[in-house]
């Protein structure tokens, strides 16, 4: 599989085979992104982040209702991936599938309740009748290192609520298991989430996850 960088689904030079944990067999291979990907990634990130912002609560809401409406169309594709990298039988791969499509859900209702707050003042001197109000906004890029021991439900747990505050996400799966993951991220898209509001990218932990981590443009970290 390609990686998905900037709006675009990209090959690399670098390749690195995704194994079978049963018998070793090689499933699939996906590119070894470099620091200059991890650069193209942050730059479209940046600008990610402003299209997720201009979306309201509701719209991303129905964003990530399609999503979990894919999901569970995609059912068998998907457990089959995950039980084919991460070693999960069939039925333990539907049921993480499963729990991973509540998650999307829950994510998506709460987009519709993140505006902020209206608080009487009471606490301080000369403030009876006044009002106060916050606002809650989305922080910018997010960053999401996902681990492989539940490749696709932890996925969710991070991308779901960064994409439903109206942040852009950069997702680093784990090596052993990033096939399901960017499965995820064709449905992200086909859901009708903005072209640059994610990138996956598969490669090193050392090169991919430490320049993702130590950029200033990356304003969450997950």
């Amino acid at each position: 599989m390609k990686f998905y960088l900037n709006g675009s689904w990209q090959s690399g030079q670098d390749i690195m085979e995704v194994l079978n944990p049963y018998d070793g067999s090689v499933i699939d291979t996906v590119p070894r992104a470099s620091a200059t990907d991890v650069e193209k990634a942050l730059c479209g990130a940046v600008q990610g982040a402003e299209q997720m912002a201009s979306l309201t609560g509701y719209e991303r809401f129905e964003i990530l209702r399609r999503v979990a409406d894919l999901m569970r169309k995609r059912m068998d594709d998907l457990a089959t991936t995950l039980s084919s990298e991460e070693g999960k039988t069939i039925g333990e791969a539907r049921f993480e599938v499963d729990r991973a499509v509540q998650t999307i859900e829950l994510s998506g209702e709460e987009a519709k309740r993140l505006g902020g707050e209206l608080l009487p003042l009471e606490g301080g001197k000369d403030v009876r009748n006044k009002l106060g109000f916050t606002l809650r906004v989305p922080c910018g890029v997010v960053a999401a290192i996902a681990p492989f021991n539940f490749p696709l439900n932890l996925v969710c747990h991070k991308v779901g609520p960064a994409l439903a505050a109206g942040n852009s996400v950069i997702l680093k799966p784990a090596s052993d298991t990033p096939l399901v993951s960017l499965k995820l991220v064709e449905i992200l898209l086909d859901a009708g989430l903005p072209p640059l509001g994610i990138s996956c990218l598969t490669g090193s932990g050392a090169v991919v996850g430490e320049a993702i981590c130590s950029d200033p443009r990356v304003r969450k970290i997950t």
